[in-house]
């Protein structure tokens, strides 16, 4: 049963409404913002996150976990490889992660065109850095 407050906002952002910038958690990331988080007054986030053209891969993200109760990764185009825990994941255009809360993982490639949905809960959900899972990853794959 949902405990938040009820929503009664209705919101459709079209392609040309949002553009996408920096700025958001990831400097090597564009992120483009789709009004769910004021349309839910908080308790839901819903971004396109894209790979920066002008910084390819090189030490990605660090090893981390979100403070959050839902998190879903929708691959849109490209690919992006994650360790989470200590196993390498490829997640590939068409692929759906849900990121159980707490999971320590760490988003270290991802090709040029890579774009994917994240969805959230709570908007405001909070980032933590964590100490490495292995020190086993796999390096990166060079942009041509």
């Amino acid at each position: 049963m949902n405990q938040h407050a009820a929503v009664k906002t209705f919101s459709h952002v079209k392609p040309g409404d949002t553009e996408y910038t920096g700025g958001g958690l990831r400097d090597f990331f564009l992120y483009r913002d789709l009004g769910i988080a004021t349309a839910t007054g908080g308790q839901v986030i819903a971004h396109l996150v894209k790979a920066n053209p002008d910084c390819p891969p090189e030490d990605g993200t660090g090893w981390h976990r979100h403070d959050c109760e839902f998190q879903i990764v929708i691959m849109m185009k490209g690919w992006a490889r994650f360790m989470y825990e200590d196993k390498p994941t490829l997640v590939s255009a068409g692929d759906v992660v849900h990121q159980r809360p707490g999971l320590v993982h760490y988003l270290y490639d991802y090709s040029p065109d890579m774009e994917y949905l994240e969805i959230v809960s709570p908007a405001d959900f909070k980032t933590v850095d964590m100490p490495a899972a292995t020190d086993k990853v796999p390096p990166v794959t060079p942009w041509k």
